[in-house]
């Protein structure tokens, strides 16, 4: 490693702050100024959860982050938005990208390839007209059991009883209500609950035959046609990945998305069948398991071991475990994908009560900061904008929750705020060395993970930015596990590893043509940062080559330097003679 500060040639002057004025992208523009503050400058100008969202000037335009050369200033943890009937519009899509949404979420329970792929086309015009892009995640439905088709509604009350079987046509109307899955009986024992949608009603089984079970309700509500069942503490004995999830992956893969999630994982086993596959298709899609199940909390270090990042699951989970474990489970899981590198988002009811109403509740605020302050690369909305009546104000909640979090933890000393006490080690990310399976790290070898550390730990002291230059993204990824008080700045020429960055916790992502000498690059990178407004001349940057994927270096040497940001030059005004 070297360190060393290059000091321009050109004498300083007092940088000029920009006064533009932020456009709030009502119309649909892909771009608005942004201005620059001085580093730790502290963040002034907020905005208040029960203000009106046009009342944000610091929102940048489509990144999703404010105003970013300061640490307090920039919102490092991404959201995650599901696209659907009241988001799936140009304008709108549009829209959510200025309000916060770094990638966006097509469920696939929902909608046809069709609908899909008019909202991933939409999409790539945004990354398009943009530079920097949004991310696209491709959530498999996975296999379900679900009750059949009644006449109408039943009106389930405490203590009445009722026959769930396999045979085909019970409607409910005498009492019997069909299960679409054979292995049902197999599955259930006397004295299980079985859950309707995720608890919305209980039932315990008191009896079975080869065809029937009989049950008793705990919990009464209204019991629909096609509702999602599972017996709690268990797992359905269905494949991993049904024939409708292949005909989805292979959409995802001639549409080009970025991110699987793939639902039900059981164990590390399915992972790698869909990683062959994806790389005998030449794919280079990132796969997520969905934490849901307790097969998978059951199977966690290997399944972590084999994913590139996970999610927590919260609504499933908490049907399939004693609800009370979620919180804890949801620790683990966030720390486990922490220790190796990997992305892991936190999703599920985040802000339930704006589907409905405009201001969200004091108990999901506190629950997105617990997410932030556990480390969480990304926080996922579901219903909030796929279907709700308030998608934008959810956006703009959920990134002033996230980013005020993170300026309160800024204030701490030490290295490491994230996920622990400030008095705890670093923990190193978990060496390969105890798995002889592929993909249980993002490195091979723990030299990258110790450069990763002290670049960001200069970075830190001389409070700078990084400028990191990557092929394939596995030096930002390393860097975004340590947490820098200060932006990532990724630079690539891969535009897919470019929107894969948008998963990461910190880092900004652009594309840009490698010059042949390293110097020409870096200040190209530079002038690109400035006139977007995220530096100035006088500030600090962090300039680190990863020497895993050498760009100008023939020896794979990691390198860093720091380096000023030249001043933009004084232009004399021309006298008349």
């Amino acid at each position: 490693m070297r360190y060393r500060v290059l000091e321009p040639s050109s004498p300083r002057r007092p940088s000029q702050q920009s006064n533009a004025e932020p456009l709030h992208g009502r119309s649909g523009s892909p771009s608005r100024p942004v201005v620059a503050t001085d580093a730790l400058a502290g963040y002034s100008k907020g905005i208040s959860l029960a203000s009106d969202e046009r009342s944000k000037p610091e929102m940048v335009s489509g990144v999703g982050m404010e105003t970013v050369t300061d640490g307090s200033q920039f919102r490092k943890t991404k959201i995650v938005c599901t696209i659907g009937p009241t988001s799936n519009t140009r304008e709108k899509l549009w829209r959510l990208a200025d309000e916060g949404m770094n990638v966006a979420r097509m469920n696939m329970s929902h909608g046809d390839h069709a609908s899909h792929k008019a909202v991933i086309d939409l999409i790539k015009e945004y990354n398009k007209l943009n530079k920097h892009s949004i991310a696209v995640m491709l959530d498999t439905k996975g296999p379900e059991v679900r009750s059949g088709d009644l006449t109408e509604p039943i009106d389930m009350v405490g203590g009445q009883k009722y026959i769930f079987t396999i045979q085909e046509g019970a409607d409910g109307s005498d009492g019997r209500i069909s299960v679409n899955y054979d292995g049902f009986i197999d599955d259930c024992a006397e004295g299980d609950t079985l859950l309707v949608d995720g608890g919305i009603l209980a039932l315990k089984i008191i009896s079975k035959t080869v065809r029937d079970v009989e049950c008793e309700v705990i919990d009464g509500g209204i019991m629909k046609s096609r509702r999602h069942l599972n017996i709690r503490g268990k797992s359905a004995n269905l494949p991993a990945i049904t024939d409708k999830d292949w005909a989805d992956i292979k959409f995802g893969v001639d549409v080009g998305v970025d991110y699987y999630a793939l639902s039900f994982v059981r164990n590390a086993d399915i992972i790698y069948e869909l990683k062959r596959y994806l790389s005998k298709q030449g794919a280079k899609i990132g796969v997520l398991a969905k934490i849901e199940s307790a097969d998978s909390v059951s199977n966690l270090e290997d399944v972590l071991d084999a994913v590139d990042g996970a999610m927590v699951a919260r609504g499933d989970l908490g049907a399939e475990l004693p609800v009370e474990q979620v919180p804890l489970w949801q620790s683990r899981i966030v720390s486990g994908c922490r220790k190796r590198g990997k992305p892991v988002i936190v999703a599920t009811n985040m802000l339930e009560s704006m589907v409905t109403n405009p201001t969200p509740t004091r108990a999901e605020v506190s629950d997105i900061a617990i997410a932030v302050r556990e480390g969480a690369d990304a926080v996922m909305l579901s219903g909030e904008t796929a279907y709700g009546a308030f998608p934008f104000k959810s956006v703009a909640v959920m990134a002033t929750v996230a980013k005020r979090t993170e300026n309160a933890m800024l204030s701490y000393s030490g290295t490491r705020r994230y996920g622990s006490d400030e008095s705890e080690p670093i923990d190193w990310i978990v060496p390969p060395f105890s798995s002889s399976k592929p993909g249980s790290s993002i490195t091979s070898v723990g030299l990258s993970e110790m450069f990763a550390y002290h670049a960001t730990t200069m970075a830190n002291t001389v409070k700078s930015c990084l400028l990191v230059f990557s092929r394939k993204g596995n030096m930002p990824a390393l860097m975004s596990h340590y947490r820098p008080d200060y932006p990532i700045y990724t630079f690539t020429e891969d535009v897919h590893v470019q929107r894969r960055m948008a998963m990461y916790h910190g880092v900004t992502a652009l594309q840009i043509d490698f010059k042949p000498d390293a110097e020409s690059t870096f200040d190209a990178a530079i002038e690109e940062l400035k006139a977007r407004g995220f530096l100035r001349g006088g500030q600090l940057v962090a300039i680190v080559q990863s020497g895993r994927d050498p760009i100008w270096r023939a020896a794979s040497t990691h390198a860093i330097q720091v380096k000023r940001v030249p001043d933009d030059p004084v232009v004399q005004p021309s006298i008349d003679d």
